[in-house]
Formats: C-alpha cells, sequence, structure tokens
C-alpha cells in the first residue's frame, strides 16, 4: 500500500472531514456503540506522597508532587486525544501559612485525525495544551488563566500542506466541588417522562457551573468555538450527577446552533468495592429533549415506574449518550490511590459537534468528575 505524503495528508483529512457523509455533517448523525471509547489511568500521588521537611501545614503533600491523568481516547470514529494531564495541589508554608504552590492543571494532550474512508489511517495534527489555575476555596478552574504565565489552555493545529494551521484558546470559568462545603443545598431536579412529570430531590447538592466556558475549536474547523453555559450537579450521598441543562451554542455552516443536554449520570458500586475496587457511571444525557418529544404515548413504557426509576430510564426515541465509565480504583483504607478507568459510551442519533462537545466538557472537568 502506498503511503500518504505528510504534506497533502493534513488537507485531504479536512476536505474528507468537511465533505464525508459519515463526518460531522450538520444533518449527519451517529448512532454508534463506543462513540467515546478509551482507557485512562489515573495516579493520584498527591494522596499518598507527604511533605517531610517541616516547611509546609501538617499533613501536606510533598512540593512538586503532582497527580496524572494518562489516556488515550477515541471520539466521534476519527478523532483521538492522548496524552496527560496534570494536577498539582495547593501547598502552604507552616508558619505564616503562605502559599508556596499553587494548585493547577496542566494540559499535553495529542490531537490525532482519522481518515474517515480509511480508518487504518491516522494523522497527527496538533496538541491541546496549556495550564489552568484553581481556586480551590471556591472551586474555580480559570480556562483563560494561563495566558498570564504565557500558557493559555489552547488548540494548536499544524500547518501541513493547503491545511492552515491555527491556535485557539479556551476561556471562561468552571466551578465546582469547592474546599468549603457551606453552599450545599437541597435542589430537585424534574423532567417530563411521556406525559408524566418526575422528580429526584438531591439534598446536598454540589453544583458544578460552567460560567461562559468557551471551548476552542478544532481539531478541524469542522468543530467549531462553542459557548458553554449551564450546570452539572453533585449529589453527596449517592455519588449521582444531575443537570437541569448544559447549554452549548455554537455556528455551523452559516447557522446558529443550540443543544441543550438535560439528564443524569448514576454512580453504581460494586457489592464487594471495598475488596475489588469496582464501580461505575451509568450515562443518560439526552441531547434537545424538549425539542425531539414523541407527539404522544411514549410514556406507557415507564407508567409502572417509581420517579426515580423513571428519571433514570434510558429513552432512545431522543438523541442521547447512554453507556458506561467503568472504575477499578486501588484503595488505601477509605482514600483511592489509583484508577483504572474505561469509557464506553454509546451515541444515539447525536452528531459529531455534539459528540465533541461533550467529550472537551467533560475533559476540562477531569479533576471533579474523578474526586469522591
Amino acid at each position: 500500500m502506498q503511503r500518504w505524503k505528510r504534506n497533502g495528508l493534513f488537507a485531504i483529512l479536512a476536505v474528507a472531514a468537511a465533505s464525508s457523509p459519515g463526518f460531522a455533517q450538520d444533518a449527519d448523525t451517529l448512532t454508534e456503540k463506543g462513540v467515546i471509547s478509551g482507557t485512562m489511568e489515573i495516579d493520584f500521588k498527591s494522596r499518598v506522597s507527604r511533605d517531610t521537611s517541616g516547611e509546609l501545614v501538617e499533613n501536606s503533600p510533598a512540593k512538586g508532587v503532582q497527580d496524572t491523568y494518562t489516556f488515550t481516547f477515541n471520539v466521534a470514529k476519527t478523532t483521538e486525544f492522548a496524552g496527560k494531564i496534570v494536577r498539582q495541589p495547593n501547598l502552604y508554608s507552616k508558619t505564616i501559612r503562605k502559599v508556596v504552590q499553587g494548585a493547577a492543571l496542566g494540559f499535553d494532550i495529542n490531537l490525532s485525525l482519522y481518515n474517515p474512508k480509511d480508518l487504518k489511517q491516522k494523522k497527527a495534527v496538533g496538541k491541546w495544551v496549556g495550564n489552568v489555575p484553581i481556586d480551590t476555596a471556591s472551586g474555580a478552574y480559570d480556562l483563560a488563566g494561563g495566558a498570564k504565565e504565557e500558557r493559555p489552555l489552547r488548540f494548536a493545529i499544524d500547518t501541513v500542506g493547503k491545511a492552515q494551521g491555527f491556535v485557539d484558546q479556551f476561556g471562561g470559568r468552571l466551578v465546582g466541588k469547592a474546599e468549603k462545603k457551606d453552599s450545599l443545598a437541597q435542589y430537585t431536579f424534574k423532567r417530563m417522562v411521556g406525559t408524566k412529570e418526575v422528580a429526584v430531590t438531591v439534598k446536598r447538592s454540589d453544583p458544578m457551573r460552567f460560567d461562559g466556558i468557551e471551548l476552542a475549536k478544532g481539531p478541524v474547523d469542522t468543530y467549531p468555538r462553542t459557548r458553554v453555559t449551564g450546570r452539572l450537579d453533585y449529589d453527596y450521598e449517592t455519588g449521582n450527577w444531575y443537570t437541569d441543562g448544559i447549554v452549548f451554542k455554537y455556528a455551523l455552516n452559516g447557522k446558529d446552533c443550540e443543544d441543550k443536554v438535560t439528564g443524569s449520570i448514576k454512580w453504581v458500586e460494586d457489592p464487594n468495592r471495598k475488596t475489588n475496587g469496582k464501580g461505575h457511571y451509568e450515562f443518560n444525557l439526552r441531547f434537545n429533549e424538549e425539542k425531539n418529544k414523541a407527539a404522544g404515548g411514549e410514556g406507557a413504557a415507564f407508567g409502572n415506574m417509581s420517579d426515580e426509576e423513571a428519571f433514570f430510564a434510558v429513552d432512545n426515541s431522543i438523541p442521547c449518550l447512554t453507556g458506561s465509565i467503568d472504575y477499578v480504583d486501588l484503595m488505601s483504607g477509605e482514600t483511592v490511590t489509583s484508577s483504572k478507568v474505561t469509557y464506553a459510551l454509546d451515541a444515539n442519533k447525536l452528531t459529531k459537534q455534539q459528540v465533541i462537545n461533550f467529550f472537551k466538557l467533560w475533559t476540562l472537568c477531569v479533576g471533579p468528575t474523578n474526586d469522591e
């Protein structure tokens, strides 16, 4: 088989991305198993490596120690994200409690494309890199904050052949899982199942807010810059996540698009988790549920369910992201010290833009979504 020349490959991929029926056209949708698939290994070194210098506050992690999230994910069949994210904690001096190390995330992710017409052909096209300062008191991740250190969080895409490279930065704030839990409050999540309104009340809800997040475009122009608002709330009693709406806004093919994501992510622990470390998230996220509701009669399938059962029930008649993220955790007492994570998320009637946008946002949430 003839090898593709470097100078022409990216241009061919870019044209294929824009024109292939299988690649992210406005009217095209995916119904695919494993639309987000791959593995991640997490090493929580900051939980086990303690400071022995005596200069930091008692029981601090050692200076310079970072948690690492190393992964390879295939997303929407034709895009690969492979690399790592590191997270370092705040460290304070013992005497006057001065910050000696600021909390932050560091991104180093390789971006590759697969040829939509021949998935055996893959090309590295750029990187997702940069730094995200974290205010641990409020739980705020400043996605634009790395620019002050000349390390903005960004997609840096190469110029290859006729395809012009570009750099596009992330922006806005992600706020969630603050050190202080004073703001935890009861919240009731509601949804319509057929003609019946069902509700779940969360007594200790910790909201993760998306304050005008700007997702960088890329790895190709087919995936436009996107603004994200809304909430994804964590229930400390069950480990579940709920949302009344995460809104993605972007322009595609000259049209303004808006996707509203509703639903839940349920945490299920293995009965023997204390010995085998196993548990998993079950995804039930619906895209534009109000716009895609059936004309009537669809409630019959849920008629005999309790409100909680109906809330978590999957309805494949509408666009949705389902499947699981499985964990095998290594425990030290009640503390997770490392995790092996397997993604197997499935798409039902979703566009590639919707899948890629959700994956970018979920990756930004790597800290809160993988903490207990």
